[in-house]
Order: C-alpha cells, then sequence, then structure tokens
C-alpha cells in the first residue's frame, strides 16, 4: 500500500514508525520541510518542501499514492487535505473547513457558544483594529490572551504568569494590530490532553496525556511547543476523576456533529482536546485537528490495531467497525531541545546519539548532513519509556536522555513522583 506521510516533525516520525509497522506492506513516502533522518529511513521516497506547498499533491498523484496522512497543522489550514480529496486520494486530516477547530480561535469559541458545547470559558473575540480590550480585561480581572491563528503554541499569554494586568492590556493591543484576538477568563487547574480518531460520527479515544509547555523545570519559564507529556496506564491521569475522562469524550463528539452541521463538511483525521480540570469541572482550553506533539508519541506507540487498518478506518466511514485498543501502559516523553530554547537556541550544533537503552527515540527538528545530525533551533530530540507503571517509564526516558550528547537542555522533572504528587495535591485542593 502506498502511503503519504505530510510533516517532518518528532509526531511524524512516530506516525511513520507505526505506518511501517502495518502488515499492509506499506511503501512510505514523505514530504517534509526538513529532512529528519528517522523519518528518510522509512521511506522509498521523500521530497523537501514547504508543508503547504500545493506541489504535495503532484508528488502524491506521480507516486500513486493511495492514502495519506496529515501530521502538523499549517497543510490542514492550508487546504492540502482537500487537494488531496479531489485528487482522488483519502486523507486522515480534516478539510480546511472543519480544521477551523484549531486555526481559527475566534471561529472555534463562537462555534461552541452556538451550539451549546459544554466546556466553555467566559470569552470575548476582538477583531483586526477593534478596540475594547483594556475595558474587557479590567471587567475579567483575570485573562488569557490568544491571537486568533495558529502560533505553534507560543502566541498564548496567561495573566500571572507571563505579565500583570498592565502586561495584558499592552500584549493584546499589540495582537490586534496584526490579528483578531480572544480575550478569555484565566482557568485554574490542571490540564490534560484527550485524542481520538474520527470519522465523521464516530471516535475512537485514547488515554489522556499530560504535556508540559513551559520551557523550565517547575513549570516556569516561556511556553513551548511542549518540553514532554506522560500518560498512566489507564485512560485516566492520578490527578483525574473518571468523570473528567467520560465528560471530555462527550465534549469531542459533540464538537465532531456540530463541525458537520455548521460546515457540511465530515470531521475526518484526529481530534485532540485539551481540557483544564478545575474546581467546578472541566474547561475546553483548545482543540487541535491533529495529534499533539509530544501527545503523539505517548499514545501511538501504545496502539494495538494495524495503525493503517485505523486510518483506512477513518477515511472510509467505517471507524464503528474497528474496535481501536491501546496497551495498558504508562508513557513518559521527554524532549532534548537546543541550548537557550526557545528564546535564543543554540542552531547548527551536532547530536551524537549514544546508547539510549530501552528508551524509544524520535527525531523532530533536526536535520542530517553528511551523515551527522544538526539542530534547528526548535526542540530536537525526544525520548520516549514506556513500563507498567509512570515511575518506571520516567527512568527508563530519563536514562534514555543521558546517551544524547551535544548543546542540549531537557526537563527532569515530567514525570517524577514529585511532580505528579504536586498535581493530585492541587486538584485535591481546588476540589474541597
Amino acid at each position: 500500500m502506498r502511503v503519504l506521510l505530510v510533516g517532518g516533525g518528532g509526531r511524524e516520525h512516530a506516525i511513520a514508525e507505526a505506518i511501517a509497522r502495518s502488515r499492509r506492506d506499506p511503501h512510505l513516502y514523505a514530504a517534509m520541510s526538513r529532512k529528519n533522518p528517522g523519518i528518510a529511513r522509512l521511506c522509498r521516497e521523500f521530497i523537501l518542501i514547504k508543508e503547504i506547498d500545493p506541489a504535495i499533491v503532484d508528488f502524491a498523484v506521480k507516486n500513486k499514492i493511495e492514502l495519506a496522512v496529515i501530521g502538523p497543522e499549517t497543510p490542514l489550514a492550508a487546504g492540502i487535505p482537500d487537494m488531496l480529496w479531489d485528487a482522488g486520494i483519502p486523507v486522515v486530516g480534516p478539510r480546511r473547513l472543519a480544521a477551523q477547530i484549531e486555526f481559527d480561535k475566534a471561529w472555534t469559541r463562537n462555534f461552541m457558544k452556538k451550539y451549546n458545547i459544554a466546556g466553555l470559558p467566559g470569552f470575548r473575540v476582538f477583531r483586526k483594529g477593534e478596540s475594547g480590550t483594556d475595558e474587557y480585561i479590567d471587567e475579567l480581572g483575570d485573562v488569557v490572551i490568544k491571537p486568533a491563528g495558529l502560533t505553534g503554541g507560543k502566541g498564548v499569554k496567561v495573566m500571572g504568569d507571563h505579565f500583570g494586568i498592565e502586561g495584558a492590556k499592552a500584549y493584546a493591543r499589540e495582537v490586534l494590530k496584526n490579528d483578531d484576538l480572544v480575550i478569555e477568563e484565566r482557568l485554574i487547574g490542571e490540564e490534560f490532553t484527550v485524542q481520538a480518531f474520527v470519522d465523521g460520527s464516530v471516535l475512537a479515544f485514547a488515554p489522556a496525556v499530560q504535556d508540559h509547555k513551559r520551557a523550565f523545570e517547575g513549570d516556569k519559564g516561556p511556553n513551548t511547543g511542549g518540553m514532554g507529556s506522560y500518560n498512566d496506564a489507564k485512560d485516566i491521569l492520578p490527578f483525574m476523576k473518571e468523570s473528567d475522562y467520560s465528560g471530555a469524550k462527550k465534549i469531542m463528539i459533540d464538537a465532531v456533529m456540530a463541525v458537520r452541521k455548521e460546515t457540511g463538511v465530515p470531521y475526518q483525521g484526529v481530534l485532540y482536546g485539551q481540557f483544564m480540570a478545575t474546581a467546578k469541572g472541566i474547561s475546553v482550553i483548545e482543540f487541535n485537528a491533529r495529534f499533539g506533539d509530544p501527545e503523539a508519541m505517548n499514545v501511538i506507540p501504545l496502539i494495538e490495531n494495524d495503525f493503517l487498518d485505523v486510518c483506512l478506518a477513518v477515511v472510509t466511514g467505517t471507524l464503528g467497525k474497528t474496535k481501536v485498543a491501546f496497551k495498558k501502559q504508562a508513557t513518559v516523553c521527554k524532549y532534548a531541545v537546543p541550548e537557550g530554547y526557545p528564546d535564543d537556541p543554540a542552531k547548527d550544533s551536532v547530536v551524537e546519539i549514544g546508547n539510549t537503552g530501552n528508551a524509544h527515540v524520535f527525531y523532530s527538528s533536526v536535520y542530517e548532513k553528511d551523515g551527522w545530525v544538526y539542530t534547528t533551533g526548535s526542540r530536537a530530540i525526544a525520548i520516549l519509556g514506556t513500563a507498567g507503571t509512570i515511575h518506571d517509564a520516567e527512568k527508563i526516558a530519563q536514562d534514555g536522555l543521558l546517551a544524547l550528547k551535544g548543546r542540549l537542555y531537557s526537563r527532569r522533572d515530567i514525570g517524577t513522583e514529585e511532580l505528579i504528587r504536586k498535581r493530585i495535591k492541587h486538584m485535591e485542593k481546588l476540589r474541597a
């Protein structure tokens, strides 16, 4: 089976490995902006191209691609799935109208309000150049500022963490010069993510994962694309209640059904729901129209099914006939990033990978040249530990990180007992 993968990061390396494990004799092709050595080794052929370039469709047609899988968000916003479908190639990744749920935060909040989807925080949308943000920030008192468009996980700013009230007002005014803006009430609680395969009407849910956006240990520093993540050997995380997970699933089902009503387009691909467990229940932080990065690395290796069987069920609308199962194991994923990331990262420095033991290595934003692997300035290498408990998975991941040599930094606290106990105590205090 001829399969095209669009994207060249750590998430896509995890997808590529899952495709390569298929019993369907896959011939893998890839379109990526730089040569990811992990993906390249698994490919029959790859093309180095911007992931929003319509020439991807020509590459797919030339190679008689039978199925395409989209990794990142930018090709979704550019309508690459629409073009591939129009060329007769089925795609795991929603069409542009459905993918708005990620790339237009203003659209999504108004959409949730229109269809009465649960978990909606207090919010207001401001259009580019509009005034009144100062007054609304004063009214809410504690806010999150979100540019409406895609920002690679780094544009959202939280009051109290990034700035005070005057800083929030200044940032809102700055964003509005170039983009629409959403101002929301700040939610207090613990974040968790639920990801699901979607065939237009049926959703197959993965275990909950917690990502760690902050650059430094103790959840300090600027936001990043994600420094690491973990899941437990069951569907929920240690600080969660079963009702958090079931509530999140219902919200995602309601959103998929409402997308079809609103746009006339079935949502086919992967839906990522990021939620905040609070004292009052769960709220929706955001939706993404694809697997998370790093959260993909936690759940994709746990899929018991043949990955391509699941993908084909997504594009044929037959997910209800496919029981998607995940191994009951815990995972901890930790990113090694260039020194100085995200503000002033060391670029074009060599990364050497020694014996990582039982850990799994996923190449992310690196490139290969003359047999050497180099950093690009973004997240470089993800190391995954898998075991029966979070504690054991964390040890495997941390030991694996020690095998990396180069100008790199990683958070050692992700998945540790100390950090997880802190999460549990935080939620117990809030719920009390």
